[in-house]
């Protein structure tokens, strides 16, 4: 592990692309970086300079995409050489329950460790939950009532000090919806989702003297919730820097992890359950570690292509991942997510250590990729400090032709056909022979060829180029973004890459 922050919070970018380099020099195969960013371009992004280094020295780094979804073009760390990641659910929850005094039982999540049957009713009250505000005059017996931004790790031991009685944190944002957090309240306390607490406020609002009583079972339940889900607060795409590379690049489990707790934190143990792309980002680098320990001699954007690729599309119900952020406005439940949401997928392990292809690249190719986006020379010699001049520039399809494991096709008024080109490396044992199977909207017509991949020898490649045509009446589509994917398949592998169409006036 390499300090990159102070005990404050504080992070460097300074000191994030130092330990970065420390690691890399440490032969390191892995870099996990648990920490967000700003969108900027490249050649002013230190992570980006950082992480390009450390992929030439042929070490993959995985990154939190980020926390402020459910907003589009939030996601961070951009460069293709990256691995953004992004939080999704798990089945597991903590229940624990909210009865309000009109008889109405709310449902949440805690991780307070005693038992309580809600017998007395007890006062409710709203605070914003700023330490000022938490004092015995306005909280003594009282259950307070604050919202998720701004209840705080120390606002609970601020109310007890206080002589509170308990503590409620409501979700007014949507920004976790059903992904409720559980958290270790020094005192009885629990978090309620959005819907939940919209009831709750409905309530207090309604009575002149509100009033509820705390239920805690202390029971762990798993296998009865659909699962996984991308959480409300998980940054999306589109990629604000370059769009035309699809991030997140994956999602995994980020919501109420068991994780290492810090010592000066106001935590009664070692351990602590916390929620972030922060606590996603691990389970991926671990997951790639396992698959980079089988596959020693694979570069890093064999072993990202392998996470990608293999990733789920569908949850525990075997129907499409759900986006826990976001509503059908007619439907009135939740959406599907994109790939905008949830990249390529969840990453499972057993699937990603035999992809059967990859998408392979490496440093010339990511320069190709810095000089189509018209970056100067002194730009560029941040990350190739002996770079004269662009010499070379990328295949016809520009930026959108780098050889990654997704896609992005933008059409406007003059461009009716856009052709990508691809190239896969064969890494598994046996020859196998893939099928080609496409989705794409509604007016866009996908033409793959050769629609056939015969492999026999491992370390072979084949490349293949896809035609997207709008077809008459496509127009309606302009100025939106739609989905799709492509999917070489036969009965052992299934190597998918998401695909998003941009349609520009």
């Amino acid at each position: 592990m390499y300090k990159a922050c102070t005990k404050e919070g504080r992070c460097s970018e300074w000191g994030i692309a130092a330990a970065i380099d420390a690691a890399v020099s440490d032969g390191v195969d892995i870099v996990s970086v648990s920490i967000s960013g700003d969108n900027k371009p490249f050649y002013d992004d230190v992570f980006a300079i950082a992480t390009f280094g450390a992929e030439s020295r042929g070490v993959l780094v995985v990154l939190a995409g980020g926390n402020r979804g459910p907003r589009a073009s939030t996601v961070t760390h951009l460069a293709p050489w990256m691995l953004s990641v992004g939080a999704a659910t798990t089945d597991r929850v903590f229940p624990a329950k909210l009865k309000l005094g009109n008889g109405l039982l709310l449902t949440g999540q805690s991780l307070y460790t005693m038992k309580a049957q809600g017998v007395s009713m007890i006062p409710l009250v709203h605070s914003s939950c700023n330490p000022k505000d938490l004092t015995p005059d306005r909280v003594m017996g009282k259950i307070v009532v604050c919202s998720i931004e701004a209840e705080g790790v120390w606002s609970g031991m601020y109310l007890e000090r206080a002589g509170g009685a308990g503590l409620v944190a409501a979700d007014s944002f949507e920004r976790f919806r059903d992904a409720v957090l559980a958290k270790g309240f020094s005192l009885p306390g629990l978090f309620l989702g959005y819907a939940a607490g919209k009831m709750l406020d409905d309530y207090m609002s309604s009575v002149p003297y509100p009033v509820a009583s705390l239920v805690f079972s202390c029971d762990t339940v798993t296998g009865a919730n659909r699962a996984p889900m991308v959480a409300g607060f998980s940054s999306r795409g589109p990629n604000a820097v370059a769009p035309e590379i699809l991030k997140p690049d994956v999602v995994a489990p980020g919501v109420n992890i068991l994780a290492a707790w810090s010592g000066g934190a106001p935590s009664r143990g070692e351990f602590n359950i916390i929620s972030g792309t922060s606590m996603a980002c691990p389970h991926v680098a671990g997951v790639a570690a396992l698959v980079k320990r089988r596959h020693g001699d694979w570069t890093p954007a064999m072993v990202r292509s392998a996470l990608m690729t293999s990733a789920l599309t569908v949850d525990n119900t075997g129907k499409q991942i759900l986006d826990n952020g976001v509503d059908d406005i007619d439907g009135g439940g939740v959406v599907d997510a994109t790939p905008f949401v949830a990249g390529a997928g969840f990453v499972v392990p057993r699937r990603a250590m035999d992809p059967g292809l990859v998408y392979e690249a490496g440093t010339q190719d990511y320069v190709d990729f810095l000089c189509s986006l018209n970056y100067t020379v002194e730009q560029m010699r941040r990350f190739v400090p002996g770079l004269n001049k662009c010499t070379r520039t990328m295949l016809p399809g520009g930026v959108a032709d780098l050889n990654y494991p997704s896609l992005v096709v933008v059409f406007d008024i003059n461009t009716r056909v856009r052709t990508l080109k691809r190239t896969v490396t064969k890494v598994s044992v046996q020859p196998e022979t893939y099928a080609v199977t496409v989705a794409a909207p509604d007016g866009v017509q996908v033409t793959v060829k050769p629609s056939i991949l015969e492999v026999r020898k491992r370390g072979e490649k084949r490349s293949y180029t896809v035609e997207f045509r709008i077809e008459a009446g496509g127009d309606t589509k302009l100025a939106r973004w739609g989905f799709g994917f492509i999917s070489w398949e036969n009965r052992k592998h299934q190597v998918r890459s998401p695909i998003a169409f941009k349609w520009e006036n």
